[in-house]
């Protein structure tokens, strides 16, 4: 059974097998050719939850590629006397070049106006070849040996045997994305597309992947149905309910899973044929509300699809087999070395750094240095401009004015995945998990920055996970960890990508004095080891057991720099941020 569950193969054979077996045991030419049209909105289910299901951006405008794979196999035969056998797989090629066409200008919005972006194209689409004259353009009938070389069957089965076939292929071609850095990373980037660029994560290239790839098989589906009807309309193959079915029998089955849109498909396609055979004249319009019952129905009681319900289920009878919550384990820290030799060499370079919002100035002409191996800790009152640097740093805001010199590089300008692969890593005020993966894959995310195989990817995350103890924890879902666990969970991701410099904002933030001790007991090891730390936080009794040297910011201007024991005792600092108070309890 475990090797069945992990064979797409085997799971394929049998599929095909059970699928081409039950055709023997219907003898209706109708019902025949619904099973040559199943596979072919499963291909549509495919290729919308490649692209919607995995990154979030909800696509009401597939049967765009979708017609466009129809018209191009119905032109190219009516016209040209071309095969579709070498139509479908230009009419392929029509759906990736229609998903670049498309995604360049579209991805730039977002939400709402994404999805109505979308919606437009196959309205447009559909005018224009009713403008062109393709109104009901018919792909011509062939006999005999020319009647195969068109893919005009007689034997109705070896539709459904073609139909399967394609299936399989984009079922195998939705595995290898799910299970490989292409699905990893599409799943980031939806959960939590910020943290993804900070991991290193192009999310424009990766959304544009799938909306290539999307496109393709969408076009592939297109082209085959076209084949298979020899009729097409614009209406038929642009129309709004192309788009819907591809999504409901996906949301249905399961969205981000391999195969949840031929579930989806099996029962929805079907279910809503023999309704509308049986009582289509007297019902008009029960197959579309067929649909939306469905869809309904799952949105109540199973909102991320069967196969998903199923799982949970599956899962909720057995989670308490060898239950037990993995403890962390704390890095042993050299107290030896207590304290730390710093470097010369300076490792981060900011001059003159400014930045304002409208006619606030939330950064001012800020200007300091990291040496290779420092812990510089950057403090201050709420408002002064602590994360909105960090911002600047890492790409997330760009600056007015002011160079950032990192690696012989001016990192102003430079998007957050950059920044993250020329090696800066970055922790967030917020933890960001990917809550559906596992801490491991969370942790492979971060790898990814810097290694292109994915096994290697694997092997760094295994050892960025041991660096913070949470090598226990490595196949538990990101979205069950407590705040300590999540907080060392995104320290791994960093981690993961061996970053030079490290920003850490606000990591003790939320945490228990137990907790607190053990965040502070891995930071001081890493740095023991040379790793070199930019850190925010508010907790003063920890930050001088940690930095090497402070900045003050005030009113997003530096107010003061230098050692701790030198900075606590600054009047200006004390005034602005610690307080009489404090410094009074820290003197006893």
């Amino acid at each position: 059974m475990q090797l069945l569950r992990n064979n797409i193969y085997a799971q394929l054979g049998i599929f095909a097998f059970v699928y081409l077996t039950s055709t023997f045991f219907i003898d209706d030419n109708y019902f025949r050719f619904v099973l040559s049209t199943v596979p072919i909105w499963a291909i549509m289910g495919i290729s919308w939850n490649i692209f919607s299901g995995y990154t979030g951006l909800v696509s009401f405008g597939h049967a765009a590629f979708f017609g466009i794979g129809a018209y191009t196999v119905v032109i190219l035969s009516m016209t040209f006397g071309i095969s579709p056998m070498i139509g479908i797989p230009l009419g392929c090629v029509g759906g990736l070049i229609g998903g670049i066409l498309i995604g360049y200008p579209t991805f730039r919005l977002r939400g709402v106006y994404f999805a109505l972006a979308m919606l437009a194209y196959p309205l447009t689409l559909l005018y224009i070849f009713e403008w062109m004259g393709y109104q009901e353009p018919t792909i011509p009938m062939r006999t005999g040996d020319e009647a195969f070389w068109h893919m005009q069957f007689e034997n109705p089965f070896y539709n459904i045997v073609v139909s399967v076939v394609l299936m399989s292929l984009a079922i195998w071609v939705s595995h290898k994305i799910h299970s490989s850095r292409f699905g990893l990373s599409l799943t980031a980037i939806k959960q939590n597309e910020a943290a993804a660029e900070s991991a290193g994560l192009d999310s424009a290239k990766w959304k544009m992947r799938a909306i290539m790839v999307s496109g393709a098989l969408a076009g592939l589906a297109g082209g085959w149905y076209a084949a298979l009807v020899l009729v097409v309309t614009p209406n038929s193959v642009f129309g709004m309910l192309t788009s819907s079915q591809a999504m409901i029998v996906t949301l249905f089955g399961g969205v981000s899973t391999v195969w949840g849109p031929v579930v989806g498909s099996l029962v929805l396609i079907p279910t809503s044929e023999i309704i509308q055979a049986t009582v289509g004249e007297k019902l008009h319009g029960i197959h579309g509300v067929l649909l939306g019952v469905a869809i309904i129905l799952m949105m109540l009681f199973a909102p991320d699809g069967i196969l998903t319900k199923l799982k949970s289920l599956v899962f909720r009878s057995n989670k308490h087999a060898g239950a037990g919550t993995p403890e962390v384990t704390v890095p042993v820290r050299d107290d030896t070395a207590s304290k730390r030799s710093l470097s010369s060499e300076i490792m981060l370079d900011v001059r003159g750094l400014s930045v304002s919002f409208g006619g606030l100035q939330a950064v001012a002409d800020v200007s300091f240095q990291v040496h290779k191996g420092e812990v510089l800790g950057i403090i201050g009152p709420n408002g002064a401009g602590k994360t909105t640097l960090f911002n600047l740093l890492n790409g997330f805001i760009p600056a007015s004015a002011g160079e950032i010199i990192f690696a012989d590089t001016n990192l102003v300008g430079l998007k957050p995945n950059q920044v993250c692969r020329l090696g800066v890593g970055r922790t967030f005020q917020v933890a960001r998990p990917f809550s559906r993966l596992s801490v491991l894959e969370n942790v492979i995310v971060g790898a990814f920055a810097k290694d292109a195989d994915d096994e290697t990817a694997r092997k760094h995350a295994l050892e960025a996970l041991g660096r913070v103890g949470m090598l226990g924890h490595a196949e538990v879902l990101a979205g069950g960890l407590n705040s300590l666990e999540l907080r060392l969970m995104e320290l791994a991701r960093v981690l993961a990508g061996r970053p030079d410099l490290l920003l850490m904002d606000e990591t003790l933030a939320g945490l228990g004095a137990d907790e607190v001790e053990i965040m502070l007991s891995t930071l001081n090891h890493l740095a023991d080891q040379g790793q070199s730390i930019v850190i925010i936080e508010h907790t003063m009794q920890a930050m001088v057991r940690l930095v090497d040297r402070f900045i003050v910011l005030n009113h997003g201007s530096v107010l003061a720099a230098g050692e701790p024991a030198a900075v606590m005792k600054d009047p200006l600092v004390i005034e602005a941020y610690l307080g009489k108070k404090w410094v009074n309890n820290a003197e006893h």
